[in-house]
């Protein structure tokens, strides 16, 4: 009986399309993160002016100036709040697709080497096993 192991982490976390996919998802919520950090200056502006001058500001205009920290806040926490569950559903359809492509290629080497048994999980294996460097070459010749 032949059996390999691949460590599944780090095929989802070092493997060529793993690394593509984790750029493009960088780039795709590049945009929005950088809204996100004017935002979070903005509301840091407006709170240090707020704290530098609330004593000398008259109540009117101390509590509109209050009133649009608490909206500004209001609004960065939902957009944070949205840009993280975005982030983690598009990371989750991504790395979906790393390991059915994972898969098919161990597979393919289970087949070419004669593997009986090929585990993802183990408590232990033996280095001599060990096939994740011989999958991690073969996605990074795929496409």
């Amino acid at each position: 009986m032949r059996i390999g192991f691949v460590n599944a982490e780090r095929v989802t976390r070092e493997s060529a399309p793993a690394v593509r996919a984790m750029k493009r998802l960088e780039k795709e919520f590049e945009r929005r993160q950088s809204e996100l950090k004017k935002l979070d200056a903005s509301m840091q502006s407006l709170q240090a002016a707020l704290e530098k001058n609330s004593s000398s500001m008259p109540d009117i205009e101390r509590r509109g100036k209050e009133r649009e920290f608490s909206d500004l806040s209001r609004d960065f926490q939902r957009k944070e709040r949205a840009l993280r569950e975005d982030y983690a559903q598009r990371q989750n359809e991504e790395l979906a697709g790393i390991q059915d492509l994972a898969n098919r290629v161990i597979q393919q080497i289970a087949e070419r080497e004669k593997f009986d048994l090929i585990l993802q999980e183990a408590v232990y294996f033996s280095p001599n096993i060990d096939i994740t460097e011989k999958v991690l070459k073969a996605l990074s010749e795929a496409r």
